[in-house]
């Protein structure tokens, strides 16, 4: 590039129509303005001929971004805004196409955003998007500008070192003396180090672009003198200006998201959680995996176009919520979640029998060790609010540390080891917890592993070796004051879902929302005061003493439920006299497979002692239930339908399911029954491809569609996942807000839902939708076939239908022709399209949690693989 400009105004030459084609940007965007002395470059998409206002008002965005980047950051914000909204990116002075005068110190950015504002006529309504430098210089603007700006998005950026660490170490090498000029202005390293930070792979054109501007030196001095003006600490020349933002925005109350490639190792979470900690009212979204230029490496625009309708535009007459729909039914008060075990504190019979060791806790024990763990906590400096990652291991402490730490008001973040190494890491990272609560080994793990390298610690179990850190038992033994309780809409807990269909996300819990979901379990199954439940899934352990009721966890691997024995329930049962068993599918499949031989064989009492056994976490096979039935030949089999977001949804008994099944078959129904809606949910089935922007109709009854739920216990949504949530919580017309299970079903004329899969397994072929579980099921009714999956392979419209089968006696690959006839015949009733391929395959892919839940889509990219004719490998 060449410019005829004098060195005062240096600037790079416009690029040609061509080339901002190339880019993704109109030509007719670019213009060049003239403010004061300085001649700034702007994208500017112009007024809309129809504003997204319903006044008509036309509403600017206005983007800014950081360092190195320039105007073309913002270029998916002008081509999807620029329609409805005036849209303007600028080019800061010294970057992008902008004129090249002397060095910008962070006010004078402030000053200069204020002028190329106002020499745009940018006088009515503004929405602030702000990128890196761009965040706190465009703070700056809305701190003068308060009354004008209707909201804020912030991404990857910051006002502040957070508190406790120090300037990112990246960031502080390039500050470092003759390095800066080296990296930022006399070479591109600054320039390229910048798009490596990103962590998904940029498009060509985008890359190409933003190095445009800064090919020759001349036009980078900016690069390296917004490094320069980063300050390290109060001395530096603008530490009083951005320390004068950084408290400033305290005082905003205008909508304000937070939406943040979590991978930046600049930017990285700490700043998004100091920003929240300053603008506590702010909606957070997190991307995991994605890094500095998040803006780009995904569609952060779509997600800034629901957020403003949601929060900056709802439409006349909307009623906007986007949290618990559980908050507009009745919200009477309900005892706390430890009223049960407080009731109790008196009470020398067992609480709680640990299937591993034997140890016995009573009640009169239980309630001491969870006042004496709550009242430690605050004692120790754990606020009302603060979270804690809980890494016990399945036993009293696990239960001492979860209730003493709701009764202090800390929000308890339960990962449980059944999300894998991988997925606790992930989650634990997400939450952002201030304290860690686990064996030694889990909390050196939290720090070095660096899930939470600053969090405060508390060591449940012996402590080994000298510490500082305190024990459970030194809480205990502390006899510090009890905390005030906290209120019933303060959050007490954020729960992991399982990851077996994308991501493992937070979802949030109230303490009414909790209370509300034990008052649910007692009444639906009718549990009283003589009952005494085995958990062989540990969470479900937690219900015991919010119950009142004893309880015990048989002696089993946690990451892998399905490995417990006939033998290990057995003495769990005997051990406190249960009558209740909660297990999963793949737990009841290998009790029953290990009865036979095993020394509970001799100890049938213990399975006829037995009133109910619960099963849940994916469809049960009807197979296990009846030999579960069999075992246990006093026991009600039912299967709770639910979801971490919701539990319980629906139930159902045996005979009614064996009923259901049987009628279903003879009128050529399909799918899993789970049952009717227990008392208190309302269920809506909505169409498949709805749009959760607008109003939700339900379908008639026997349709098949996308499974809606409202109930008191539904939770409060999920955690810094704001588009997640808004995604999932459409509203009626009647303005009531209902949570997208992401199940697909029907209820029939009787009032029966029936579970036909998920939304995301749905294959779209070009007859229309099918759903997989009904045709697993018919498969799976084939002798000698106990697990099946159904997967889509193709593009979406025309996918074709691949069946594959789970034998463990054959390779991997294409089926034999007797099977893959079996197949089709029994396909034949349960599918409107034929199945394209028969594959089998030694293992499907199922969650870690439960060990039943199919990864349908690692399936189908295996199954394309191999049809494909390439060398496929099972990715699992």
């Amino acid at each position: 590039m060449t410019s005829g400009h004098t060195s005062q105004t240096l600037r790079p030459d416009l690029p040609t129509a061509t080339a901002w084609s190339s880019w993704g940007v109109d030509p007719a965007w670019s213009r060049l303005i003239e403010v004061g002395a300085n001649t700034w470059h702007v994208l500017d998409t112009g007024a809309p001929v129809d504003p997204a206002a319903p006044s008509g008002v036309v509403t600017t965005i206005v983007c800014v971004h950081g360092n190195p980047t320039w105007s073309l950051l913002w270029r998916s914000f002008l081509s999807r805004f620029g329609d409805r909204y005036r849209v303007i990116a600028v080019d800061q002075l010294g970057m992008g196409f902008s004129d090249r005068p002397g060095r910008r110190r962070f006010a004078q950015r402030v000053d200069d955003l204020d002028d190329v504002l106002a020499a745009l006529a940018i006088d009515g309504p503004v929405v602030m998007a702000a990128h890196d430098w761009g965040g706190p210089i465009s703070l700056g603007w809305v701190l003068r500008h308060r009354a004008q700006v209707q909201g804020v998005v912030l991404c990857n950026t910051g006002v502040a070192v957070p508190a406790g660490r120090r300037a990112p170490t990246i960031i502080r090498f390039a500050a470092a003396g003759p390095i800066t000029a080296l990296v930022g202005h006399w070479t591109r390293t600054f320039v390229e180090g910048t798009l490596w930070l990103s962590g998904r792979r940029l498009d060509p054109a985008f890359r190409a672009g933003l190095r445009a501007p800064y090919r020759a030196a001349r036009f980078r001095r900016a690069i390296a003198e917004f490094v320069d003006d980063v300050p390290f600490s109060p001395s530096y020349p603008s530490a009083a200006s951005v320390a004068e933002v950084a408290e400033g925005i305290r005082s905003l109350t205008m909508p304000i998201l937070l939406a943040w490639g979590s991978k930046d190792p600049v930017f990285n979470d700490d700043f998004a959680l100091d920003l929240a900690h300053r603008l506590p009212h702010a909606d957070r979204h997190r991307f995991p995996g994605l890094g500095h230029l998040v803006v780009e490496e995904t569609d952060i625009a779509a997600v800034v176009d629901s957020w403003l309708s949601e929060r900056v535009f709802p439409q006349v007459g909307e009623v906007v919520e986007t949290v618990g729909a559980g908050a507009d039914l009745a919200e009477e008060p309900v005892p706390s979640i430890w009223a049960a075990i407080a009731d109790r504190a008196r009470d020398d019979e067992v609480a709680f029998v640990d299937g591993t060791t034997g140890l016995r806790t009573t009640f009169a024990e239980l309630n001491d060790r969870v006042m004496g763990v709550a009242a430690g906590l605050i004692a120790r400096g754990v606020a009302p609010g603060d979270r804690v990652a809980v890494l016990v291991h399945p036993g009293i402490d696990l239960l001492a540390t979860v209730y003493g730490c709701w009764r202090a008001g800390a929000i308890t973040v339960v990962a449980d080891r059944g999300l894998g190494l991988r997925g606790l890491r992930a989650a634990v990272r997400a939450a952002h917890v201030q304290w860690v609560v686990g064996p030694p080994k889990a909390i050196a793990a939290a720090r070095l592993l660096r899930w939470a390298p600053r969090a405060g610690a508390f060591v449940a179990g012996p402590r080994r070796v000298p510490t500082a850190v305190a024990t459970l038992d030194e809480l205990v033994a502390m006899g510090a004051a009890m905390p005030a309780e906290p209120q019933p809409d303060d959050v007490a807990a954020v729960l992991y879902t399982s990851g077996a269909t994308g991501p493992a996300k937070g979802v949030r819990y109230t303490h009414r929302q909790m209370s509300a979901q034990r008052d649910a379990v007692r009444s639906t199954y009718g549990i009283g005061p003589a009952d005494r439940l085995v958990a062989a899934f540990a969470p479900f352990a937690l219900y015991g003493p919010a119950l009142g009721i004893a309880s015990t966890i048989p002696d089993v691997d946690v990451t892998a439920p399905g490995t417990l024995t006939a033998s290990a329930l057995s003495v769990a049962i005997e051990s406190i006299g249960a009558t209740i068993v909660f297990a999963s599918p793949a737990a009841l499949a290998n009790v029953n497979r290990t009865l036979a031989g095993s020394s509970a064989s001799g100890s049938a009492s213990s399975f006829r002692s037995l009133r109910m056994v619960l099963s849940a976490g994916a469809p049960v096979p009807i197979a296990t239930l009846r030999a579960t039935a069999a075992l246990c030949p006093n026991a009600e089999l039912h299967t709770p339908y639910g979801m971490t977001e919701c539990l319980p949804v629906a139930d159902i008994e045996l005979a009614e399911r064996e009923s259901a099944s049987a009628a279903a078959e003879s009128n050529g129904g399909t799918g899993v029954c789970v049952g009717r809606a227990v008392s208190g949910v309302e269920l809506l089935i909505a169409p498949l491809d709805f749009d959760p922007g607008s109003a939700v109709s339900g379908l008639p009854t026997g349709s098949t569609g996308e499974v809606l739920v409202r109930a008191p216990w539904l939770s409060d949504g999920y955690d810094q996942l704001w588009r997640t949530e808004y995604d999932a919580r459409p509203q009626t017309g009647d303005g009531l807000v209902w949570h997208r299970t992401g199940d697909v079903g029907r209820i029939d004329q009787s009032g029966m839902l029936w579970i036909e899969g998920r939304n995301v397994h749905v294959i779209h072929a070009v007859d229309g939708p099918v759903t997989p579980v009904p045709i697993e099921v018919a498969v799976e009714g084939i002798e000698g076939i106990d697990r099946a999956a159904a997967v889509g392979v193709g593009p979406h419209g025309c996918q074709q239908l691949v069946v594959v089968v789970e034998d463990v006696s054959t390779d991997d690959g294409i089926a034999d022709q007797q099977r893959c006839d079996a197949v089709r015949t029994a396909v034949a009733s349960a599918s409107i399209v034929p199945v394209a391929a028969v594959l089998t395959v030694s293992a499907l892919p199922v969650d870690i949690r439960h060990n039943t839940k199919i990864d349908r889509a690692a399936v189908a990219r295996w199954a394309a693989d191999l049809l494909a004719g390439n060398r496929a490998r099972r990715p699992w």
